[in-house]
């Protein structure tokens, strides 16, 4: 499902569940969902504490002809988060989300020589992925 967000769901405090939206980068090759952060919060807090995450992903729905029923498609991914601490994989993500964004590619290498270094990257691993149909009705 190709979406430009979705929303991450960790362990937060006092037992709560911490759920936050995210733009997001799928990496075939590795199977991997990615995204970028700053360096500090309660996200990285609670994914430091317990590294056990989903993330969900929805479109925008469709109705069938003479319905009134949304029907949503949705996709959950349950799996482990890791902080990415290689500089070489750091800038691919970066710069693959921001090619997901960005019209242009000069805006995105400008972008990343501004902020890059201000930036943390985070890889979902996944373990389990359950996706659905869901009519409203």
């Amino acid at each position: 499902m190709s979406r430009p967000r979705g929303v991450l769901a960790v362990q937060g405090d006092d037992g709560y569940p911490y759920a936050l939206p995210l733009s997001f980068w799928y990496d075939a090759a590795s199977g991997t969902l990615c995204f970028h952060c700053a360096k500090e919060g309660h996200k990285l807090d609670a994914i430091r504490r317990s590294d056990k995450v989903s993330f969900c992903v929805m479109d925008e729905g469709f109705r069938r002809e003479g319905e009134w029923a949304l029907n949503i498609c949705s996709v959950i991914v349950f799996g482990r988060m890791r902080i990415v601490e290689d500089a070489e994989r750091k800038t691919q993500i970066l710069r693959s989300l921001g090619l997901k964004f960005y019209p242009d590619p000069d805006d995105v290498e400008a972008e990343m020589r501004k902020s890059a270094d201000r930036a943390l990257c985070l890889e979902l691993f996944p373990e389990h992925i359950s996706g659905k149909l869901v009519n409203e009705s």
